[in-house]
């Protein structure tokens, strides 16, 4: 095939050359309509999936806010730190075990150097967590008795001048109570509340069982109360009553409950305070005075 055979392919009429050029025409305007106008399809939205959205994005900030937000710790009691309480402190599991330890022999942290020394937390965390240990009115506000010069006289233990008459601390009204130097409101309803869930008190030893009491307002209450008669109060049948009975004793948990009625199970009838003595988890110390609320 030479040149001129190809050339005969390339011979157009008029009528020909016009219609490639009106092909040329509409190409080029296509070219144009496709980069000028957007023809992808129009999508509806869906009400629904916007309403997710805009949830999705309120608990995005909402989980944002969160992760920088910082706790906020409120005043506490340094007495009653649990083991997630501790954790959450910054303590670690012996420091948590040492105060414990001490808090199960019914003593008490009053300061936050007591605090450190039976613990033995670091400085710096003492300081980082001391400004929120909140400790009862009576630490905060303790002051030492005044003593009269005489060696005749008594300690002034009553916040009035007024002579010192010794009542039954069963007969006792808050308004008695409260005339005890550092006894006030909550501390006097917190030892009538507890005289009442026992049905009356049997020594003023049980004073030292009443939470916020330090030992110098034991002593005064000693001091200004006595134990009167002790007909009034109902006695446990403690080789007879069910778990659930014991166990609404105050001196009673559930656990030394139970440990009661095993006890009776396998020894027989409790006799005396000397036997309460042999059942696990009983209060040595209390043995005798708990015996005085029971019926053997």
């Amino acid at each position: 095939m030479n040149f001129k055979t190809i050339r005969n392919y390339f011979n157009f009429s008029k009528d020909q050359q016009k219609g490639i050029l009106l092909l040329f025409f509409v190409i080029i305007v296509l070219q144009l309509l496709y980069c000028a106008v957007d023809f992808s399809p129009v999508s509806k939205e869906n009400p629904e999936k916007q309403r997710w959205l805009a949830l999705e994005t309120q608990i995005d900030s909402m989980e944002l806010n969160l992760k920088n937000r910082v706790p906020k710790m409120y005043p506490f009691n340094p007495n009653f730190i649990t083991d997630y309480k501790g954790y959450k402190l910054g303590m670690s599991v012996a420091e948590i075990d040492r105060l414990h330890a001490f808090r199960e022999g019914n003593k008490y942290v009053n300061s936050e150097k007591e605090f450190q020394a039976v613990t033995g937390v670091s400085d710096s965390l003492l300081k980082v967590i001391s400004p929120y240990f909140k400790f009862p009115d009576w630490v905060n506000n303790k002051q030492t008795p005044k003593f009269v010069a005489s060696s005749n006289t008594k300690p002034d233990y009553f916040s009035k001048k007024e002579k010192v008459v010794v009542k039954d601390i069963n007969q006792a009204t808050q308004d008695d109570l409260m005339k005890i130097y550092g006894v006030g409101e909550a501390i006097s309803m917190r030892i009538l509340n507890f005289k009442e869930s026992l049905g009356g008190f049997v020594s003023m030893e049980q004073m030292k069982d009443v939470w916020g009491l330090s030992p110098e307002v034991v002593e005064r209450l000693k001091a200004g109360f006595k134990v009167g008669a002790l007909s009034d109060i109902k006695k446990i049948d403690i080789n007879n009553a069910s778990v659930n009975e014991l166990a609404q004793f105050p001196y009673f948990k559930y656990k030394l409950a139970r440990e009661i009625v095993i006890y009776r199970s396998m020894n027989g009838d409790i006799k005396n305070a000397s036997d309460l003595t042999k059942i696990k988890g009983m209060s040595i110390e209390n043995a005798t005075i708990i015996a005085l609320y029971l019926d053997f």
